[in-house]
């Protein structure tokens, strides 16, 4: 699965983030099983690199991995040689972009200002992660895309079933799903496993009929 092309046809990244090493491949199946094939795994995780090389052996030919909260190179690095495919970032970090690139890895910064976004698109970013997006809703990507059309945007942060179309429409490029998505708080019974399959197949098919 060629990375950048997956994600910006999917349009959804589901986040994992402080989840129990144990439970993130059978959540990983979960979403998958729902249609998700972009799962970001944050490095603020327990042990977030074993995460990544266990979830992207087992499942690499059929979702994208990624890591996220990513803070600088040398992170990213591990993250990469861990099976990593992206890293996304919270922040703009021209050094972590670079140090991505040059493994042949999609960057995804994050930016919020016009200034920012191109700043960390000219550095190299391939997708400019909007964050936090709650602050300003759809209409501020909107706005967004009117002068920076060029730049693919993925707005993260308070986006659920209620709101996720209309940042599709106002001209994301997708979007970042967090608690929203998966709870990590929850216990992971097969009852749960199974709504969260049902949940993910609901946020697959709200991005289809934003675009129809």
């Amino acid at each position: 699965m060629e990375p950048l092309s997956t994600i910006l046809e999917n349009k959804i990244i589901a986040i994992i983030r402080g989840s129990k090493p144990k439970d993130v491949l059978s959540i990983a199946k979960a979403l998958k099983d729902g249609g998700i094939k972009v799962l970001e795994i944050t490095m603020n995780s327990p042990k977030a690199l074993t995460v990544i090389e266990e979830v992207s052996s087992e499942l690499g030919d059929e979702i994208v991995v990624g890591a996220g909260t990513v803070l600088d190179p040398e992170s990213a690095r591990a993250a990469l040689l861990s099976g990593a495919k992206f890293i996304l970032s919270p922040t703009t970090d021209i050094e972590t972009i670079r140090l991505t690139k040059r493994y042949g890895a999609v960057s995804i910064p994050a930016a919020l200002t016009p200034t920012e976004i191109l700043n960390a698109y000219e550095n190299g970013g391939d997708i400019i992660k909007v964050f936090p997006a709650s602050a300003l809703g759809p209409a501020y990507i909107k706005d967004l895309h009117g002068p920076l059309p060029q730049i693919p945007l993925l707005p993260t942060g308070g986006i659920d079933l209620n709101n996720i179309s209309h940042y599709i429409n106002a001209g994301a490029a997708g979007v970042g799903l967090g608690s929203s998505l998966v709870n990590a708080n929850q216990v992971m019974t097969e009852d749960y496993l199974h709504k969260l399959t049902e949940k993910a197949k609901q946020f697959v098919e709200a991005v289809k009929h934003a675009q129809d």
